[in-house]
């Protein structure tokens, strides 16, 4: 079951309660990077937030505010200036278990067949698997990757690359998946797909996801929350809980009020023009 947050009324913060946000945490947490000579940039600030147990967080917010840094901060890619990152309850030191990272740009071996590439997934989670291959079968089959088991990426497209990359995510079956702008580079429409396939594989396997995207109805139409950043330094100034009924088709949730309210508000967070 998905956590339930009351709606936000607008300019209200919607926030989880302390009992569901069990999956991912953080306290104060400020980040800044060290420059040769000139003082620390500070890229995030006194961010505090949470994320329950198979809930859907988008963040969005202006470039360069420091959505990708709290990605790299929960995936211990890098140590905050500041304040805690748990999860499950346990302070992030090094990479922790459980947790998978989907960059925008695919980062497949060009050497590594379809099949190969997912089996990457595997190999890295450590659960060793009765059928390894009829793993890596039932994900080719869950992304629509059938018949080209045997390919190589520079044989796909840039959709077919990025369904290959979220089926290695999936086969190292993280606990939590992070999600950097993952489908920013690809066209209108073949982010239109890949965003209804990742909801069909989420609504099936019900995992955390933390999804960066600079695209605000992206993110309205695929999360249970949408969390807003501020220009740099980074600061969470609003979320608002999405209750639009799932599941939700692309094009039909475009015309429904509640979606574009929530869109209009979320471009008032951002003082940002809507045209």
């Amino acid at each position: 079951m998905s956590v339930q947050i009351p709606a936000a009324s607008p300019g209200e913060m919607a926030v989880p309660s302390a009992a569901a946000a069990d999956s991912i945490a953080l306290h104060g947490v400020d980040i800044a990077y060290e420059r040769e000579g000139q003082e620390p940039l500070l890229v995030v600030e006194n961010c505090s937030l949470s994320v329950g147990r198979e809930e859907f967080v988008a963040i969005v917010g202006p470039s360069g505010c420091g959505k990708s840094t709290v990605l790299r901060a929960i995936s211990g890619l890098l140590r905050p200036t500041r304040g805690k990152v748990l999860i499950h309850g346990n302070e992030v030191v090094g990479h922790p278990a459980g947790v998978g990272f989907m960059f925008q740009r695919d980062t497949l071996l060009p050497w590594c067949s379809v099949e190969e590439n997912i089996a990457i997934g595997l190999e890295l989670s450590g659960n060793p698997q009765k059928d390894p291959q009829a793993t890596i079968r039932d994900l080719v089959q869950l992304l629509g990757l059938n018949g080209f088991e045997k390919s190589y990426p520079s044989a796909l497209s840039g959709g077919m690359r990025q369904r290959v990359s979220l089926g290695r995510l999936l086969a190292y079956h993280p606990d939590v998946m992070l999600m950097d702008e993952p489908f920013g580079a690809l066209d209108s429409l073949t982010k239109a797909v890949l965003g209804r396939e990742l909801l069909r594989i989420w609504e099936a396997e019900r995992r955390s996801i933390v999804f960066v995207t600079h695209d605000i109805e992206e993110a309205v139409y695929l999360a249970d929350r949408v969390v807003v950043f501020s220009p740099r330094p980074g600061r969470i100034v609003a979320q608002h809980r999405i209750d639009i009924p799932r599941p939700r088709e692309a094009r039909a949730i475009r015309s429904d009020p509640r979606f574009t309210h929530i869109c209009e508000q979320i471009w008032d967070d951002l003082k940002l023009p809507t045209h």
